[in-house]
């Protein structure tokens, strides 16, 4: 399928697929916020911070966690949004099927050999998800597990470096911030 709706559009069938899908689902912070939240913040940095204005990367970025998180297939993604968009998010898409700590060792690994536009929403994933933990992160995150994903999610981000600079320096900005807590709070932090 070559899509051919408006972009503006575009972006709002994937915001509401997104929500219809997640619609049950509840992040993990104090608050259990509405899971749909997620996708629209990574949107909302692609857009608003990173002046990103790609239908494919915007629409990726409001749909990255379906396929992961719920019975979405990439069929149902390529009959809806196209094969270009639902490239981007199996792209970004993680094995539910192994371990967790093989899934986080291979986003280091793939990360620098993903599409341009999978980085973009990869970097911008990573962005909300240290706001979040910033912010009000899981209730049974020690500060140790909260410097350990920091410090993963910088290896990440490490393999998307040269993708986008003004995402970069988000992302070094929030980080920056964790250091500060962190030192604030007597944690040693180790070299990215």
């Amino acid at each position: 399928m070559t899509n051919t709706r408006h972009p503006l559009g575009l972006a709002m069938a994937a915001a509401a697929f997104a929500a219809t899908k997640h619609k049950n689902q509840r992040r993990k912070d104090a608050s259990s916020s509405p899971y749909i939240n997620h996708p629209l913040a990574l949107a909302n940095v692609l857009s608003n911070e990173g002046c990103v204005q790609d239908p494919v990367v915007i629409c990726a970025a409001l749909l990255h966690d379906t396929i992961e998180d719920t019975d979405t297939t990439q069929e149902e993604l390529i009959r809806q949004f196209g094969p270009e968009i639902a490239s981007v998010v199996m792209e970004v898409t993680d094995d539910k099927a192994l371990p967790k700590a093989e899934r986080k060792r291979l986003q280091v690994e793939h990360a620098a050999h993903i599409s341009g536009c999978a980085k973009l929403v990869k970097l911008a994933d990573k962005i909300c998800n240290l706001r979040d933990i910033l912010a009000s992160p899981p209730a049974d995150w020690s500060p140790e597990r909260k410097k350990e994903y920091f410090n993963w999610a910088a290896q990440v981000v490490q393999q998307l470096r040269g993708t986008h600079a003004r995402l970069e320096a988000v992302f070094d900005g929030v980080y920056a911030r964790h250091l500060e807590f962190s030192e604030a709070a007597g944690l040693r932090q180790t070299p990215r």
